[in-house]
């Protein structure tokens, strides 16, 4: 049997800050208080403070989870010099090119564009970049005029688009004037996922040593549910978006579990590969639009530019034994138990604890733990707390408990076996995932043996369960010896 590799990881910001208005909480505050749209839109970031902003420059791969130390909180109040939105791994897209992706995306003409801002800002800027082919210019298609767009929006089923905070540029059609599961803000949510999907899995296939026509199988670890009225969530958004990255030869389906669903996602494509099934699996999720906003009171409260103002989107490459990529080990898959229980240590006992004695190993002997990385510029101004660090210390805790460190070395634990959280998004793509390219490259550099991802989901939100959810996986530097 091969063991399965990381062949290759892409981070993908998408600069959305127009969109605010469409996530789920502002929604809602919205419809309360017309005045908080007013509040939104005066306290959005620029691209360029966002591409400077330095979680953001982590987040792509650029400087190191590390390095965030040498930053002063909030991180809203500093910038990265000379901060690049490419880095070798993905990049920081503005809104304007992230509207032509989502025509690119588009297969039933659900986006409409004003025709000055769809040649001038979208396909203008478009050219230059380096995943863009002759194909999508053309199937980005033409714009109307502003008169048919107000027209359109008139008709009361379709969503305004805005750039620069308010400039109306475009319209959001409805699916279906009878079903809500294809009302335009749900294909909205849908069709920003799949767009940011479709940009992280081409900077994955751009800068690593697989071919789009070797991926035998994609599956899709993000949040959305597609369908329709008759199977809300049954949709296949894996295999929607490998169809825009010229994966030919793919099949692909999606898992669902809330934010552990990458974890599940990585193990999944790790059996397909050491069983032989599949030789190349890519596992995609895409963003989430209906997060952004999701905490903004909390930043307004402490006079903080909205930091959820953007959507991330990974694309990881799994495959056969390479020699040189980190192996996955598949003896030492975590899973959360029906039976384990859904407090913190029943959890870490299911997720760490068990699968490292399984292979012999403690706690301290992992290098770097990877957990639910949310940013405390997003989560402390509303209240919830430093969400890494209260998962470091639990793990601290249980290394104490098992006599494998002492009490004294509690606090140190996150500097040396953790790290600050700097996802730029809360859900799926904050659950461990964001630094599985750092570790990738640390561990092919020698900068670290080993790295352990930790995911956990909340089952409960689905009202179907009062279940937790978690599973991880534990990636090593690869000995050369078996190559599949």
């Amino acid at each position: 049997m091969a063991a399965p590799v990381i062949k290759g990881a892409s981070f993908v910001i998408t600069h959305t800050p127009s969109f605010v208005r469409h996530g789920s909480k502002p929604i809602r505050e919205i419809e309360k208080n017309k005045e908080v749209l007013n509040d939104i839109l005066s306290n959005l970031r620029s691209f360029d403070d966002a591409v400077a902003y330095p979680a953001n420059q982590v987040f792509i791969g650029n400087i190191r989870p590390e390095q965030l130390k040498d930053y002063e909180r909030p991180w809203t109040n500093v910038k990265v010099e000379k901060a690049e939105r490419f880095s070798p791994w993905g990049e920081i897209l503005p809104e304007e090119e992230f509207y032509g992706w989502l025509k690119i995306a588009d297969r039933y003409k659900l986006v409409v564009l004003e025709e000055n801002f769809l040649e001038q800002q979208v396909k203008k800027r478009l050219k230059k970049h380096p995943l863009i082919t002759k194909k999508d210019l053309e199937e980005i298609g033409e714009g109307v005029s502003l008169e048919e767009i107000k027209e359109r929006l008139n008709q009361g089923d379709a969503i305004p688009l805005y750039v620069n905070k308010d400039q109306l540029i475009g319209v959001f059609l409805s699916g279906h004037n009878e079903d809500k599961n294809l009302s335009a803000h749900v294909l909205l949510e849908n069709l920003s996922n799949k767009a940011s999907g479709i940009v992280a899995m081409r900077h994955a296939l751009h800068a690593f040593d697989v071919k789009p026509e070797q991926i035998d199988y994609v599956i899709g670890c993000d949040e959305e549910a597609v369908g329709d009225r008759y199977q809300r969530g049954g949709g296949n958004m894996a295999k929607s978006i490998a169809e825009h990255a010229g994966c030919i030869n793919a099949s692909g389906s999606d898992i669902k579990s809330f934010c552990c669903a990458p974890a599940h996602a990585v193990s999944a494509a790790a059996a397909f590969v050491q069983s032989g099934i599949y030789n190349e699996v890519l596992v995609i999720g895409g963003g989430c639009l209906a997060k952004l906003g999701m905490k903004y009171a909390g930043n307004l409260s402490k006079n903080m530019p909205i930091t959820e103002d953007q959507m991330g989107a990974i694309a990881i490459l799994i495959g056969r034994d390479d020699g040189k990529s980190p192996k996955i080990r598949t003896d030492a898959i975590g899973k959360h138990e029906i039976s384990a229980g859904s407090s913190n240590q029943a959890i870490y006992q299911s997720l760490v604890v068990k699968p490292l004695e399984r292979i012999g190993k403690k706690i301290i002997d992992i290098d770097k733990f990877a957990v639910e990385l949310h940013n405390p510029d997003v989560t402390e101004p509303n209240g919830n707390g430093n969400v890494p660090r209260a998962n470091y210390r639990t793990l601290a805790a249980m290394a104490v408990m098992k006599k494998e460190m002492d009490r004294s070395e509690i606090d140190s634990f996150e500097s040396k076996h953790g790290m600050l959280g700097f996802s730029p998004t809360q859900g799926h793509i904050a659950s461990a995932i964001p630094f599985l390219g750092h570790a990738r490259d640390m561990i092919m550099k020698g900068e670290i043996e080993n790295s352990m991802f930790v995911g956990k989901g909340s089952l409960f939100l689905g009202k179907m369960t009062d279940l937790s959810d978690g599973m991880s996986f534990i990636i090593e530097k690869n000995d050369g010896r078996n190559v599949g």
